[in-house]
Order: C-alpha cells, then sequence, then structure tokens
C-alpha cells in the first residue's frame, strides 16, 4: 500500500497508477483508492459502517476511461475513527482536503444511502468544484419518510458487516429487491471488506445521520443530478426519491424494481445507466 500523499491527479483525470493511498488531513488518517483515468474523476461516497471495497463491482462495470476515486471515512475500512463525533459538514470539507492534496479539482459525486448525504453536503459547499451528482437509495436526513421501526432496528449495528451469515439471514427484511430470493450475494460484498470497522465508527455515523438533513436546501443543489431508487427499497421507501426530484432543479429520476442494494449487487445493469449519464455531459461541455 501506498502511504504517499502526494497528486495523482492531472488537469484532467487521474494519471497515476491505481493503488491505495493514505492520506492525512490534520491528523485524521483517510484511505483512498484511485483508478486512473481521463476526464473528470468520479468520487465514490459509500453507505454507512462499509469500506471502500464493497463498491468496487459497481467500479468493474463504469466506463473503464472514468477516473474514479473511493474512500473509507472514519472510522470504516482502514481510516481510523476521529477523536470526536462529526457532522456531514465536516466530512465534505474533509473530503475536500483530501482531494485536494491528491491533486484534483473538480469533481462528479456518487452517494450511495448514507453516502448520498455526504454527496449532497458536498455539492452545497462546492457549488463550483462538484459538477454533477448522482444520488442512489438516499433521502434527505431527518426530514425524509422513514424506513420501518423493524428495519431501523437492525440498522442500528454493524454486526451485518463482521457476520456473513447474519447479513444474508436479514438481507431480504432489509435491503428488498434482489436479495429477497437471493441473499448470499449480499453477504460476499461485506465479505469483501479488509476491515469492518470500529463501533465508534459506526455509531458516529449514526449520530451524523440523526442531526442532518438537506431538505431546506435542495433547491441550491444546480448540478444535473441523477436520482437512482428502487420501488422495494425497505431502507429508504420509494416516496424520498420522488421528494427529491421535484424539489432539485436539474433531477432526472431512475426508478427501477430492485432494492437498496441492487446497484451494487446487479452492477452490470447499473453501470452503463451511470456512465451514460456521465458521458451525456462530457458530451454538452465540449
Amino acid at each position: 500500500m501506498s502511504t504517499s500523499t502526494e497528486n495523482v491527479g492531472g488537469a484532467e483525470g487521474i494519471t497515476a497508477t491505481a493503488g491505495d493511498h493514505i492520506v492525512s488531513v490534520f491528523g485524521q488518517r483517510i484511505r483512498v483508492r484511485t483508478r486512473p483515468g481521463q476526464g473528470v474523476p468520479l468520487v465514490l461516497c459509500n453507505g454507512i459502517g462499509a469500506g471502500l471495497e464493497v463498491l468496487a463491482p459497481l467500479v468493474e462495470r463504469l466506463d473503464l476511461d472514468i477516473p474514479v476515486v473511493r474512500f473509507d471515512v472514519p472510522g470504516t475500512g482502514e481510516s481510523p475513527h476521529s477523536a470526536l463525533p462529526y457532522g456531514f459538514p465536516y466530512l465534505a470539507w474533509l473530503l475536500g482536503r483530501v482531494l485536494d492534496k491528491l491533486g484534483i479539482d473538480r469533481v462528479d459525486l456518487l452517494g450511495l444511502s448514507w453516502g448520498g448525504a455526504v454527496a449532497q453536503q458536498f455539492a452545497l459547499q462546492n457549488p463550483r468544484r462538484c459538477r454533477r451528482l448522482v444520488l442512489v437509495s438516499t433521502a434527505t436526513g431527518v426530514l425524509m419518510v422513514p424506513a420501518h421501526p423493524r428495519v431501523l432496528v437492525k440498522m442500528a449495528t454493524p454486526r451485518r458487516f463482521r457476520d456473513p451469515e447474519y447479513a444474508a439471514e436479514i438481507a431480504a427484511s432489509i435491503y428488498g429487491g434482489t436479495a429477497r430470493t437471493d441473499p448470499e450475494p449480499v453477504a460476499e460484498l461485506f465479505h469483501r471488506q479488509v476491515h469492518a470497522g470500529s463501533r465508534r465508527g459506526y455509531l458516529y455515523q449514526l449520530l451524523a445521520g440523526s442531526m442532518w438533513t438537506s431538505l431546506p436546501a435542495l433547491w441550491a443543489i444546480r448540478q444535473p443530478t441523477l436520482i437512482i431508487a428502487g420501488t422495494d427499497d425497505p431502507i429508504i421507501p420509494v416516496a424520498n426519491a420522488r421528494v427529491m426530484h421535484r424539489m432539485l432543479p436539474h433531477s432526472t429520476l431512475h426508478l427501477h424494481p430492485g432494492g437498496h442494494v441492487d446497484v451494487v449487487i446487479d452492477a452490470a445493469a447499473f453501470g452503463p445507466v451511470i456512465s451514460g449519464f456521465l458521458r451525456a455531459h462530457r458530451e454538452t461541455m465540449t
């Protein structure tokens, strides 16, 4: 693993070879994995408790020329937990400083579930730096249509990341979609992680989500935005996607019959959708 924080970005894209980087920002160490390519890099913001390896199937199905940046938020994967609890404004600031150290300026962002809050907050704080958004299985924080309490209880601990058998046992009830008929891919997905992260890190992520909402500020997100949502998502009911679509000024809504993590489980179907959205924007910029 590389521990260098030297620039990996060029004027457009990521020119360094693929690999891991440890970036330190004011004492907080963040693991980053980059894939080289040309054009504006796509930064992936993961769901709660998940390390960057979980997003590998999706990365493999994106157009090969799209540069990709993945990272572990504090307390997940190989990023140590932060000394104190934090909020999404801090995480957006931290991500910006990480990108600075990597020599990356403008970015597109994809946020999955909890990571969708990071992506929305980054877009609000960095309107000129964030070019385009992809929001997957996500919502507007505490002001949203909530999941059933039975689902929320199962989401309260990181056990599913540490125990593949338990992950498969509860996959149908919390993730829906393809997990209802075949839960094993969900367990295999979480098994990809090198480290499941700390309990304190998971608690801090829960706390960040408990005191944040983007609902009053959605009108200010002016970036072209692709919203991807499953109609069988127990964690984020599809009504949330419809609300976001109505309130985001430049959004496109892509509904599918699947569940919360189908974008990763069935990456072959969603990779081209996301790549096409980003590619269309590139063409309009030329």
